[in-house]
């Protein structure tokens, strides 16, 4: 029993090894996070180990994307058609953007100009 759940935890550990890392937030890692839930003794079963390392796993691995593709005008909402876009766009921008760059945006959203 004790090596099973062993098991369980060490294929948890495997698949948070494998998450992806937040470039958003370098100094706070989800993975880490999880890491110290997980290395700490647990009473739950083997079965509900191995049910929390598969849907890790499932996360990892974007089976869920894979199954349930994004179809359609979902991604081009008729309010905004360009929000998702833009959206990957700031996200993809934000990490290497300079103090200045930071500031001048907060501002711009406080000021709102036009």
């Amino acid at each position: 029993m004790a090596q099973a759940k062993v098991s369980a935890q060490r294929h948890i550990l495997r698949a948070l090894s494998q998450w992806p890392k937040d470039i958003l937030r370098p100094q706070m890692q989800l993975q880490e996070v999880l890491r110290k839930r997980f290395e700490q003794p647990s009473n739950l079963s083997e079965q509900d180990q191995l049910k929390q390392a598969n849907a890790i796993y499932a996360l990892v691995n974007d089976r869920f994307k894979t199954r349930y593709p994004i179809q359609g005008s979902l991604l081009n909402p008729k309010s905004h058609p360009t929000y998702f876009h833009d959206l990957v766009k700031e996200l993809e921008e934000a990490p290497s953007r300079s103090y200045f760059e930071r500031f001048w945006l907060r501002m711009k959203g406080i000021v709102r100009l036009q």
